[in-house]
């Protein structure tokens, strides 16, 4: 059955700009719709329809960077009838609207206020104590907390940046959130009650070619409910996105690989 979602994968990850249905999707695996749809679920994290979004802000994000087509054309080319859904869904997953995504991730301008920052007491990974969490120190420490490990396999070129996310995609603002400089224990402070997401990013070792981008490492726990002074732990593994990760959507602190999927 892996197999048969792994096919449904690719064809959101060929097709997205096409009016997908689940009964496509179902079809090009060859089994019902209700089971299609609990095994892609399950094996994913996530629906097919949101898969499918995810593709398709992803794709639009590299498109801003790579072409000089303007935000409409982008959006038709993605699967969107409507610019004004384009940009609205744009801006909510990203954190930027597209044009302020193009305009930063070519470097024409400084960050927006929306964008994932360091907070304004906070230093960036490589000056942080080893083992030292540096939370966001604009949010208020009124909540429960998550700590764990993060481990990795592999080299990381940067810090780990971490945050507490509503959904398993790595999209919106974070609930709250914090960087290590190097894979070890961690803790996020001030975390509201619910149920949350934690995921972590960080820069994998540069490949042999120079002008190759990092590939980006990440790993992800959850769901994790939290309430009135609650110290959930977690644990997570930083690796390289699979067939069955949906795109990264958040702009993260550093834009480490536009073409990250």
């Amino acid at each position: 059955m892996e197999h048969a979602i792994q096919c449904a994968v690719q064809t959101i990850r060929e097709r997205y700009s096409e009016p997908l249905t689940l009964d496509d999707l179902a079809h090009t695996a060859m089994v019902s719709k209700f089971h299609f749809l609990r095994t892609f679920r399950r094996i994913t994290g996530v629906t097919p329809g949101r898969f499918l979004s995810a593709v398709r802000l992803h794709e639009a994000k590299i498109l801003l960077v790579s072409t000089s087509l303007n935000v409409s054309d982008i959006g038709a080319q993605v699967g969107y009838s409507s610019t004004g859904s384009f940009t609205r869904r744009f801006s909510e997953s990203v954190g930027f609207s597209p044009t302020q995504y193009r305009h930063n991730a070519l470097g024409n301008t400084q960050p927006s206020p929306r964008r994932i920052s360091l907070a304004p007491n906070e230093t960036r990974p490589d000056e942080t104590r080893p083992d030292e969490t540096r939370p966001d120190e604009t949010r208020p420490d009124s909540g429960g907390s998550i700590s764990g490990v993060v481990r990795s396999p592999y080299r990381t070129d940067s810090g780990i940046y971490l945050g507490v996310f509503e959904s398993p995609i790595l999209e919106r603002s974070p609930a709250a959130r914090a960087t290590i400089a190097h894979s070890g224990q961690f803790r996020i402070k001030g975390v509201p009650r619910g149920s949350w997401y934690v995921h972590a990013a960080a820069q994998g070792p540069l490949p042999g070619n120079a002008s190759t981008a990092h590939p980006l490492l990440v790993g992800t726990a959850g769901p994790v409910t939290i309430g009135p002074e609650t110290d959930a732990a977690v644990q997570m593994t930083l690796r390289p996105l699979g067939w069955a990760n949906p795109p990264i959507l958040l702009a993260l602190p550093v834009e480490w690989s536009v073409h990250a999927s």
